[in-house]
């Protein structure tokens, strides 16, 4: 399946007008994947959609909303494929792995998710949500860092600051993810567990 036909089969509702507010959500998502943000105007990302310039704005006030709102269903499809066979009763370094292991490979299958996301990380609007997550204002990385927070409680990971345990966690992910895609390396399933586990041992205590 496709990156246009993910994002189609995976449905905003079914009225034309929200169909519609698909339509530019994923030419958006191709076109910002692809170019940046700075160079997917509003009126290109319309007239990809099958829209007139200004009826684009019936369905986002401003590229700044379109912009978040293609970031929130993005975080939402992925807390969604976390949850549903989330291990919540076993150790905290299971439940690492698995989420770990469980983004890694949706990104492997959404390359295109994965380069908006990359995008958006590395954007102003990336820092604010980044700022709100490390202060705990959000709670769409609450599993991420209860397991953090448990944790160093219990003594099982070091006792760093939590931008760190994310950094050490996580900050190897994109650059792997790079390169699968480049096909610099190949990301199979026992590079996977061998991946996640060394994630792990730079958190461990």
């Amino acid at each position: 399946m496709n990156e246009c036909s993910f994002m189609k089969q995976s449905g905003f509702g079914m009225m034309n007008k929200t169909d519609k507010r698909a339509d530019i959500m994923d030419v958006a998502l191709n076109l910002i994947a692809e170019r940046g943000f700075h160079d997917s105007p509003m009126a290109l990302i319309a007239k990809q959609a099958g829209v007139a310039a200004g009826t684009i704005y019936l369905y986002f006030e401003s590229k700044d909303e379109l912009i978040l709102a293609l970031h929130r269903d993005l975080e939402s499809r992925i807390n969604e494929m976390i949850l549903k066979e989330y291990p919540a009763e076993e150790s905290i370094r299971e439940k690492f792995l698995y989420m770990n292991r469980k983004l890694l490979k949706y990104f492997m299958e959404h390359p295109l998710h994965f380069r908006y996301m990359e995008q958006f990380f590395n954007s102003p609007y990336g820092m604010s949500h980044r700022k709100e997550r490390l202060l705990e204002k959000s709670d769409r990385n609450r599993m991420m860092i209860d397991i953090f927070e448990q944790g160093t409680r219990q003594e099982i990971l070091k006792a760093l600051p939590m931008p760190a345990l994310f950094a050490l966690a996580f900050g190897p992910l994109p650059s792997l993810l790079r390169d699968h895609i480049f096909g610099f390396i190949h990301l199979d399933e026992e590079m996977i567990e061998e991946v996640t586990q060394a994630c792990w041992d730079a958190i461990k205590k």
